[in-house]
């Protein structure tokens, strides 16, 4: 795998620990989605394939990212 395929596998946990968390799961649903997610962080920060910042950008960016989606989801609603 090249490191933009390891990144978009890392937006992937990301994201699905956010819709975890937003849709109501229970907490056990929600740790092992964070446990994902945090031990594949740990691991490309470990092997130097990224920096801090760069997973910390990435986090944020996924974050908008839902935030926007969600807010698009709501004005289409309200309309």
């Amino acid at each position: 795998m090249n490191l933009d395929e390891l990144k978009g596998t890392l937006r992937g946990l990301v994201r699905k620990t956010i819709e975890t968390r937003f849709s109501g799961a229970n907490y056990a649903s929600l740790a092992q989605v964070r446990g994902y997610a945090d031990g594949y962080m740990r691991a490309l920060l470990d092997a130097e394939l990224v920096d801090q910042k760069q997973v910390l950008d990435l986090v944020n960016a996924e974050r908008r990212r839902f935030v926007d989606e969600a807010n698009r989801i709501d004005e289409t609603r309200a309309a």
